[in-house]
């Protein structure tokens, strides 16, 4: 996958040095927003890794997020003190290929309980890639037995795995494991908030699985390619407009294609997201005829969200893909 400003190694390296610099007289309460408790201090790259930490966590830790609510992930660029409060942690949780610049500040880092969530799933390549984008025809394929890179490094690899319950299951088990053994003392509490987080999101697989059965269509229209996951685990069609970069104006050439594949498959709307601007889906829905609705990558929580979490946003999701597929 590729994002959509990658940050030169060269300026984050030099923004490490000055921000362990700026930090080093610091104590890891004001790096990392804990520590004098004695609760492990957490560090997580954007919303979906905070919210698998404070589940998981509980009481026990206290999280930190890089990405601040109603930031786009991946455009961050990490001040001196975040970069800072990485060296401080007690334990960092991070999605490698998502966010170059956390990506490499991690890198430098040097904290022993790092955990990549990639490393604990099995990434997918969805789509063929143009310049960069993935446009996303995600036909249902069976990709087990294929050899992919856990760290995400080949091309095409797509990072978007919480937005499968299933797989966000698999790693929220391999974040509870790191856990217990960065925290020994509290492995009991880590195994039962995994074990609670697992059941919910394998009723969540279920509900998903049970409402987009039966649909009058398998395809949906987005301008975030981010669901390929999604769709492949419940038999949809994602055509992405303009891929990874949810405000970027999709070609003619690419809206002609768009056109088609509404017809052709009785597409009824455009999808947008919370965190960028509906203007592309607006304009390509008003071209085709069609209607706009919001389905969220879950990036980050904002009070535009439908849903204060992301079981929640994940049922809106559900409920806007049941009445955009004609669900039965």
């Amino acid at each position: 996958m590729n994002v959509r400003r990658l940050i030169p190694a060269t300026a984050v390296a030099g923004a490490a040095v000055l921000g362990l610099t700026t930090l080093s007289a610091c104590s890891s309460s004001d790096a990392a927003g804990g520590g004098s408790d004695g609760k492990l201090d957490v560090v997580a790259s954007f919303y979906p890794m905070q919210y698998l930490a404070e589940e998981i966590g509980g009481s026990h830790v206290s999280v930190t997020t890089l990405t601040k609510p109603g930031a786009e992930p991946h455009d961050l660029e990490l001040s001196p003190k975040q970069i800072g409060s990485l060296s401080d942690a007690d334990y960092i949780l991070y999605l490698k290929g998502i966010q170059p610049a956390v990506d490499d500040a991690v890198g430098q880092a040097g904290v022993k309980n790092t955990v990549d969530a990639a490393s604990l799933t099995t990434l997918e390549d969805h789509g063929t890639e143009v310049d960069g984008h993935d446009h996303g025809h995600d036909e249902g394929d069976d990709h087990e037995g294929e050899d992919h890179d856990h760290e995400g490094e080949e091309a095409g690899a797509d990072p978007h795995i919480w937005l499968d319950p299933v797989k966000y299951a698999e790693v929220a088990k391999g974040v509870g494991k790191s856990l217990e053994k960065a925290d020994p003392d509290h492995a009991s509490d880590y195994r039962e908030n995994t074990a609670k987080l697992v059941g919910e999101l394998d009723s969540l697989d279920k509900a998903y699985a049970s409402g987009l059965k039966d649909t009058a269509t398998k395809t949906f229209i987005t301008t975030h390619s981010a669901f390929g996951y999604l769709a492949e685990r419940y038999g949809l069609t994602q055509e992405g407009v303009a891929g990874i970069d949810p405000e970027a104006e999709p070609s003619p050439a690419r809206i002609n294609e768009i056109h088609a594949v509404a017809e052709k498959n009785k597409a009824t709307t455009v999808f947008f997201e919370t965190l960028a601007s509906d203007k592309t889906a607006a304009t390509l829905a008003k071209d085709l005829g069609l209607e706009t609705d919001v389905l969220d990558p879950l990036e980050g929580i904002t009070g535009k969200s439908k849903g204060a979490d992301y079981l929640e946003v994940m049922k809106s999701n559900l409920t806007a893909l049941q009445k955009a597929l004609g669900a039965k």
